[in-house]
């Protein structure tokens, strides 16, 4: 699905010193925290000249360091997708500024270093060399949890929040559902089976999974389809939809799993844990009720 867009972050004047290459600490440090950013753009890929990109070629650290993120944009590949399906048939906007989704709140009217990416993911990128914190506002009329952590935090506030050179402060917004799918090295390793639905609870929430053939343009022509997913807090309650549309490949059979996150029990990206639910999904509506 073509979906274009590019964003930078502006670091400051570099220059090399070790061994005549770029290689070397400050650089480095950039290029790692730039490749977080990248992350959470629509379109991710290094480009550039001069130096070699791959992550292979960096020190060891910053090595794991950008794998770390570049196994997390796969795992979030079944969102991403999905809210570039809402972009391509719904005019949505996957990557913009507070003000988009929380216009009421004045806070945010002059926050230029955050920004939401789709409906959940609120993205703090680290611009200063060798900084391990920053300040974040997290906007008023909802909470927040960490990602990497799962901590909840009230809306409306600001905070000096953690931020290690393998972690780029990251929020979900309570009442949203995320789809993660499986590990993978490149999109069409394998199906996006199971799936991960993490449930961040504080309200109510909704999310449509989007999916086509991810190889050609047939979902011009109407060839993809839709699975709604809607959470009732008041009844611990997930409704799955029938599925809508289809297109050749499309899986029949699927396992969904289920976890929630709130403020009693906190789980994050980080955590080792095991699903609360997992359910045989053929494309019929079901109503799965959590304790």
């Amino acid at each position: 699905m073509p979906v274009l867009a590019w964003a930078g972050m502006h670091w400051g004047t570099i220059s090399a010193t070790r061994d005549e290459t770029y290689f070397y600490d400050e650089f480095e440090e950039l290029f790692t925290r730039w490749f977080q950013f990248g992350t959470f753009s629509p379109i991710f890929r290094v480009h550039g000249d001069e130096h070699p990109q791959n992550m292979l070629e960096f020190q060891d650290g910053y090595f794991k360091d950008q794998l770390k993120f570049d196994k997390l944009r796969y795992k979030l590949m079944p969102y991403i997708y999905s809210v570039a399906g809402a972009v391509t048939h719904e005019d949505y906007t996957m990557m913009r500024g507070l003000v988009f989704d929380f216009a009421n709140d004045p806070n945010v009217l002059d926050i230029t270093d955050q920004f939401m990416f789709g409906p959940a993911l609120l993205i703090c990128p680290v611009t200063e060399y060798k900084a391990r914190e920053r300040e974040v506002y997290l906007p008023a009329s909802t909470d927040w949890y960490d990602l990497w952590s799962g901590k909840f935090y009230e809306g409306g506030k600001t905070y000096t929040v953690s931020a290690p050179l393998d972690e780029m402060p990251i929020f979900v917004k309570a009442g949203s559902i995320i789809p993660f799918g499986p590990d993978l090295q490149y999109t069409s390793e394998k199906k996006p089976d199971p799936i991960l639905l993490k449930i961040y609870t504080g309200s109510d929430a909704s999310f449509t999974l989007y999916e086509d053939d991810g190889l050609n343009y047939d979902y011009k022509d109407g060839k993809f389809t839709e699975i709604d997913f809607s959470w009732n807090k008041d009844k611990n309650m997930l409704d799955i939809s029938d599925r809508k549309g289809k297109f050749e490949g499309v899986l029949n059979n699927r396992t969904f799993q289920i976890e929630l996150v709130s403020k009693e029990h906190p789980t994050g990206y980080n955590d080792d844990s095991k699903p609360l639910k997992s359910m045989n999904y053929s494309g019929n509506k079901l109503e799965v009720k959590l304790n």
